[in-house]
């Protein structure tokens, strides 16, 4: 007994030693703060070019070697730009389908997703494989028929061309059925179930809450995609017409035989404040939906 007892005195002294450093925080060095500054001006560089090409005259942007403090012509260049491509509207347009584009692909693919994970059904996996196989056909290979049932309809022109070919994505459904099979636990789906609540309010007061941090970045990575989407919104609708933002970018800075590439560049500059302003306001609670559920109690 006198032996034992000696031998966790011993190692009592350790085990203070190891429960006193797992505490300690850890600070970053000097090399750190240097990458990580690096790596910011590598990733802001293009869009402060893009900024400096947008001063200037278009000729200036095409010299050797290329402007890299801002010129005196950036007002002229944005109100050149707004005026010479509906740019208001395009702006509105690709606003409402981009929202509704992320919406629809969050609130469908958490419903798929919590299927998949959490609900037992015959042919669940062959389902899923289904879907997830969907992601590796090439979306040209739907242009002809999809622009086809579009003509039939007479939506040519129309929003809901684009809107309605993107109310879900394989993707989401994948990345929400991942996210809810660890976050979600099948016991309180269960224990709701025996407390009387039917499937509606299973989704909105249990799944809901529980899937809103990846709801977030799904939503944020859907707006993304959508605002910059081109290929299909440059096919439905025209330049003319109903355009979307990408789409007006199309016919902006043409003139005779050339392009100006400083109006251009400032057509781009005006498509990429929207998404900026949205990172600014949002990007706490983006970051935040990503780390939540990252840690554990």
């Amino acid at each position: 007994m006198a032996h034992a007892s000696d031998t966790i005195i011993a190692k009592a002294p350790r085990t203070r030693r190891v429960r006193r450093g797992a505490g300690r925080q850890h600070h970053a060095g000097p090399l750190t703060y240097v990458l990580l500054g690096l790596a910011s001006l590598v990733s802001l560089f293009p869009l402060y070019w893009n900024l400096v090409a947008a001063s200037h005259s278009g000729e200036r942007v095409v010299e050797a070697p290329a402007p890299l403090l801002p010129g005196p012509r950036l007002f002229d260049n944005l109100a050149f730009a707004w005026n010479q491509v509906d740019m208001g509207g395009a702006l509105i347009n690709t606003t409402v389908v981009a929202g509704l584009v992320a919406l629809s692909t969050v609130l469908f693919s958490t419903l798929a997703g919590f299927a998949f994970a959490k609900l037992p059904f015959r042919g669940r996996s062959a389902l899923l494989t289904l879907v997830v196989a969907t992601m590796t056909i090439p979306p040209q290979l739907s242009v002809i028929p999809l622009y086809r049932i579009i003509t039939d309809l007479g939506w040519v022109d129309q929003l809901q061309s684009v809107v309605l070919p993107s109310l879900v994505a394989a993707f989401g459904v994948f990345f929400m059925r991942q996210y809810l099979i660890e976050a979600l636990p099948v016991e309180l789906v269960e224990a709701a179930r025996m407390d009387g609540a039917h499937s509606l309010r299973i989704i909105w007061h249990v799944v809901f809450p529980v899937a809103r941090p990846a709801m977030a970045v799904l939503g944020m990575l859907v707006f993304v995609q959508s605002w910059n989407d081109f290929f299909w919104p440059f096919i439905a609708l025209t330049p003319d017409g109903n355009p979307t933002l990408q789409v007006a970018l199309a016919g902006l800075g043409a003139g005779n035989h050339t392009v100006d590439q400083a109006v251009v560049l400032t057509g781009a500059l005006i498509s990429t404040v929207p998404l900026l302003l949205v990172f600014a306001l949002l990007g706490k609670h983006i970051v935040g939906g990503i780390t939540a559920g990252a840690v554990k109690n």
